[in-house]
């Protein structure tokens, strides 16, 4: 039996493709945390997680003063056992994005671990479901873009073959989110679809008032209308409409995606891998939703997405943005509006050691 011997950690900050703004927030940086398991039979996984600019330094600390410790000697293959275990062990920190964050970097390099030394690639140890799902771009729909330039991009989209498109809303007046949305709606015609993101900034009040609105544009979900911590008020919105709500980026724990279909609050779900703390808490996600016919169609990340979603039954989309393209040596690769799941043992992501190695920001932390 093999045992975790070594675990090696690192961060890459990684500047974003394009200008990335929403409602509340920009995109600065990619802060990505990497993890390294290496095992006493020779074998090792590779794993990460990301921030949008800040608390990189956090979770490395995290990883280095408590969890990763608790690796040396364990049995990489009891990832349900390891995961349970750190997570009770920073029980003080828990839940949180922090401690979740971290946990996926660990949990990830496991996966990747063993899938490589099965021999096979993330989908089919995690499920198998289908080998190609459909994919929509979140690139050229930003808040910071003008009409013109969300008509143009949105149209480069649909002729690159994407099947839909999201865009940012939550402009100061309901009237300025639909003359945008509007003008791509007419760009694009009806058989395209189009999902709207408002990134947590409304009441529940104004959601009501701009969903009423949003509706006319047949769209496919209205996403993140309101903070995630207030379940009720989502289950209120949804109630009030005919749009579909979508949530989950912004939660961290498979607990408050059970109060959300407990309540009726949600129509998808959109847990994030790394936000969620990794692949096996992902999975149960997927399930949970999948047991009450709700759709999964993750948040970001869609090097690892890809594969999850080809491993559940009821993923509905990917997300395209693309952000490790610098450090890796594969590419997502879309055929006919659809993402196909990579073939490549583990997690399917093929890293580039040099550029991996030029771009770090410190030396490699080693635990043993």
């Amino acid at each position: 039996m093999a045992k975790i011997d070594q675990v090696e950690i690192t961060q890459i900050d990684i500047p974003p493709k394009v200008v990335r703004t929403d409602a509340i927030q920009s995109f600065v940086t990619q802060e990505t945390v990497m993890v390294t398991v290496r095992c006493d039979d020779g074998s090792e996984g590779i794993g990460y997680t990301y921030t949008i600019g800040t608390g990189g330094s956090s979770i490395v600390a995290l990883l280095r003063d408590h969890l990763a410790p608790q690796l040396i000697g364990r049995d990489p293959q009891r990832y349900e056992a390891i995961w349970r275990d750190l997570f009770f062990h920073t029980h003080a920190t828990a839940v949180g994005a922090i401690t979740s964050l971290a946990l996926a970097a660990i949990d990830t390099a496991l996966w990747d671990r063993n899938g490589k030394t099965q021999g096979l690639p993330l989908w089919r140890m995690a499920g198998g479901a289908k080998a190609r799902i459909p994919v929509y771009t979140t690139e050229g729909g930003w808040l910071n873009l003008a009409p013109s330039e969300l008509v143009e991009q949105t149209l480069a989209a649909k002729a690159q073959g994407f099947l839909g498109a999201k865009i940012k809303v939550g402009k100061p007046h309901v009237a300025e989110d639909m003359a945008r949305l509007s003008a791509v709606r007419e760009a694009v015609g009806p058989g395209f679809d189009l999902m709207v993101d408002a990134n947590q900034a409304f009441s529940l009040a104004e959601a009501i008032r701009r969903v009423h609105q949003y509706a006319e544009l047949d769209l496919a979900w209205f996403e993140e209308p309101m903070p995630a911590e207030h379940v009720a008020a989502h289950a209120q919105l949804l109630a009030s409409t005919s749009v579909p709500i979508a949530v989950g980026e912004s939660m961290y724990h498979l607990s408050r995606f059970g109060e959300y279909v407990k309540q009726g609050a949600c129509s998808i779900v959109q847990a994030d891998v790394a936000r969620i703390g990794g692949i096996t808490p992902w999975l149960k996600v997927a399930h949970l939703a999948e047991a009450h016919n709700i759709a999964m169609c993750p948040h970001f990340l869609m090097e690892l997405h890809v594969s999850l979603c080809a491993a559940v039954p009821n993923s509905r989309w990917v997300e395209y943005i693309p952000q490790l393209d610098d450090l890796t040596s594969s590419r997502m690769q879309i055929e006919a509006g659809h993402a196909v799941a990579p073939e490549t043992p583990g997690l399917g992501i093929e890293w580039d050691p040099a550029q991996l190695k030029a771009r770090r920001k410190f030396e490699p932390i080693v635990v043993r």
